[in-house]
């Protein structure tokens, strides 16, 4: 697949990952957050059935490795199936298990605190809890993915509103997914089925809806993640198109990036010390040129090392860097302003 664009916005930085079930690395991470003082989290979620992985990494965005938090298991301060990670402006992290329908908290620590959430329908209750925000009051929004629409709650998890039902109207979701808050307190939704981008003010008031779907430039194909800047542009994690594209307030089309990794220093150090695995390594062909019998670009993608494959988060850290979970390849891809 071959996309164009109207100016270099981003340029590629570096990649941090290694697939390892335990300690410095990743496996199948699905979210990424930051701290204030340069941490970066990111949240494992392993392969469905397998319960060996489910952790949060803490890192910084150099490579340095600090620890992890987090476990499978349903008791507080464990998960099964996390979807997403947040952090409140006391340090507290919040990530959202769609199989248990709630949401763990940790301290600054990383201990445990206590969780909450429940399923259901009614007010408060979740179904498939996704993408989840935090406001400038420390309150957070939890994308309902099942029950289509967004609900808002104190950390301690006491119901405040909600918005959204499900349909394909202005206002409206299909299975949402990733959300974002911008610095005006807007909020952002990657309306996951309906292939678009929506706007709505602090309130939950519609205000606009970008994309439609498709491969092209401004199109997207599941949506799993959105991210703003302080400029309005908007990145979104085309899961399905296995890019992140960015769009400039007003949702035109800036620019499509497929990813460019190379080597993260955790690879790096973990093939100085296994010799054979190494030699194999510098004799395989990362990107192989293959006549593709269709025009799917998760086929270009699982073929191709550099490429994204399942990016399912997009996020920017607190110097304005780009940073992109991938899911498929147990790493993150950074990307800055061009």
């Amino acid at each position: 697949m071959t996309t164009t664009q109207k100016t270099d916005f981003l340029k590629y930085s570096h990649s941090i990952g290694l697939s390892t079930m335990a300690g410095r690395g990743f496996y199948y991470p699905v979210d990424t957050a930051f701290d204030e003082d340069g941490k970066v989290y990111t949240v494992s979620r392993s392969l469905d059935g397998d319960n060996r992985g489910l952790r949060v990494t803490i890192y910084n965005i150099d490579s340095e490795y600090y620890t992890t938090f987090g476990e499978y298991g349903e008791a507080d301060g464990q998960f099964v199936w996390p979807t997403a990670i947040a952090r409140d402006s006391k340090g507290n992290s919040y990530v959202a298990c769609e199989y248990l329908n709630r949401i763990a908290r940790f301290d600054a620590s990383g201990a445990a605190l206590p969780s909450w959430g429940e399923f259901g329908s009614g007010e408060g209750e979740l179904d498939g809890p996704s993408g989840i925000a935090i406001d400038a009051d420390d309150n957070l929004y939890v994308v309902d993915h099942q029950n289509h629409r967004v609900q808002k709650f104190t950390a301690e998890g006491q119901f405040l509103s909600a918005f959204g039902s499900e349909g394909s109207g202005d206002g409206q979701f299909n299975l949402p997914w990733g959300i974002a808050i911008d610095g005006a307190g807007c909020i952002y939704i990657a309306d996951w089925r309906n292939d678009r981008i929506q706007k709505f003010s602090s309130d939950g008031e519609f205000i606009a809806a970008f994309g439609e779907s498709g491969r092209g430039d401004g199109q997207f194909h599941r949506p799993a993640s959105v991210a703003v800047d302080a400029e309005g542009n908007i990145y979104v994690a085309d899961w399905g198109n296995e890019r992140v594209q960015v769009l400039d307030s007003q949702g035109s089309f800036i620019q499509n990036i497929r990813g460019e990794a190379t080597d993260s220093k955790w690879a790096d150090d973990f093939l100085s010390i296994n010799i054979e695995e190494a030699g194999a390594r510098a004799k395989a062909n990362l990107a192989p040129d293959i006549e593709f019998f269709n025009d799917d670009p998760h086929e270009e993608s699982s073929h191709i090392e550099k490429y994204f494959w399942a990016p399912t988060s997009v996020k920017l850290d607190n110097d304005g860097r780009i940073v992109v979970t991938e899911s498929n390849r147990h790493r993150v891809q950074i990307f800055v302003r061009a």
